[in-house]
């Protein structure tokens, strides 16, 4: 009998690529132990397991840490108003070093070598699990068989993974016709590949999973009240029924269901990825879009002027980390905790509307506010001096006008 290579660890999600990967390595000599995390995806889990093992998986580890993404990952996310290129919302970012955690604590337990994954040398999820993996265990081999020759060679593309699948009779929910790749989580769903990466090609009927068409949707809004303490939502209520959600899970679960109802989150993006080609992505972002718009405000509202400015370029470095797939370096974690410390004012309660793709701001309250109703109002002069403007426009005028004074002497010389 043939000497094993050792054992494993595979991030196994169970569709085309790592459920070839997994026939692959078992081909190559090593002892397979598939690790599939769930993380809020549609997914027959105990149908994977056995599809595993089946394949040749020696152990089939399947965890549940659901919880500990959302308040882990997406609540800092949310504390941050966390969005790369001004947009993607990082719901594959924020999930990679999640799964890579878990991966290498199992690849710990049982004592493996190697961990391995499915992303392709093209894109930034190789970079998100494997920094991951080397800062949480710097000892720790890693195998990407997408940058391997032996393997990309013989797998050019998705048609011949699919060909060796029929050959080893691996099930895959892929066909030649609809061949998208898909990354789901609690957060979101990404769509790629196929006709998508021509970037003018619109998205075909059909493609979202996540969100209803916002042309169809219902004609009566839902209306929410989201209350949030120190940057994180604690609680949601439904106007309209009184429903209520007060767990990190139930209610990340409950503004999914309320904006993929009314068709809240979809984007369809050309971005820049960190190995520096420009790619094109479909998202679907339902509970995260609403707590993007509901945090935005209330931070606003209570949050210090100056403070917020230097926040937002906290927040703008933090998520390209995020999205780079920096998530346990230094920098970031003491990004994590300058943010945090910037949102222990960030408290109150913001009533939006949910209505035709659309998120609508309709109020806030907050016990920390910072708005003076008597010193803003048009109809109360309260405890401000309309005269002292004068001053301040004076002096706010000065280099103004010592600049354009400059720029009329340089113009008649330039003239002359």
């Amino acid at each position: 009998m043939a000497q094993t290579k050792g054992t494993v660890v595979l991030a196994y999600s169970g569709g085309l690529d790592t459920s070839c990967i997994l026939v692959w390595l078992k081909e190559q000599g090593y002892d397979v132990i598939a690790y599939l995390a769930n993380i809020g995806q549609k997914e027959d889990f105990e149908a994977a397991r056995k599809k595993a093992l089946a394949l040749g998986a020696k152990k089939v580890y399947i965890e549940d840490i659901s919880k500990e993404f959302v308040e882990q990952f997406i609540w800092p996310a949310v504390q941050a108003n966390a969005l790369y290129e001004d947009r993607y919302l990082l719901g594959t970012a924020l999930a990679r070093p999640c799964i890579a955690r878990g991966l290498v604590e199992v690849a710990q337990r049982e004592g493996a070598q190697h961990v391995a994954h499915g992303a392709t040398g093209k894109g930034n999820d190789q970079v998100r699990f494997e920094l991951t993996c080397y800062a949480l265990c710097p000892k720790i081999k890693i195998i990407a068989p997408w940058r391997m020759p032996e393997f990309y060679q013989r797998f050019p593309g998705r048609r011949e993974l699919m060909d060796y699948a029929k050959k080893h009779g691996i099930p895959v929910p892929v066909t030649p016709q609809t061949p998208w790749s898909m990354d789901e989580n609690l957060m979101h769903i990404s769509y790629e590949a196929g006709i998508l990466e021509n970037p003018k090609n619109q998205a075909p009927p059909g493609l979202y999973t996540k969100t209803c068409d916002p042309a169809t949707s219902p004609n009566t809004p839902d209306v929410l009240e989201i209350e949030f303490e120190r940057g994180v939502p604690v609680k949601v209520t439904n106007a309209g029924d009184g429903a209520t959600r007060c767990t990190a899970l139930e209610l990340f679960v409950y503004l999914n269901d309320i904006a993929g109802k009314h068709g809240v989150g979809r984007i369809d993006i050309v971005e820049n990825r960190f190995v520096g080609m420009k790619s094109r992505g479909i998202y679907e972002t339902p509970a995260g879009t609403i707590l993007y718009h509901a945090h935005l405000d209330i931070e606003a509202f209570t949050m210090d002027r100056e403070v917020r400015k230097i926040k937002q370029g906290l927040a703008l470095k933090f998520s390209e980390l995020v999205y780079n797939g920096f998530w346990h370096s230094p920098e970031c974690e003491f990004l994590r905790e300058c943010i945090g410390r910037s949102q222990e004012a960030v408290a109150g309660t913001v009533r939006l509307s949910v209505f035709k793709g659309q998120v609508y701001i309709l109020g806030r309250e907050s016990p920390r506010s910072l708005y003076n109703e008597e010193l803003v109002s048009m109809n109360v002069q309260g405890d401000y001096e309309p005269a002292d403007a004068t001053g301040f426009i004076n002096i706010n005028s000065l280099r103004l006008k010592e600049y354009h004074r400059l720029q009329s002497k340089v113009t008649v010389k330039q003239d002359e």
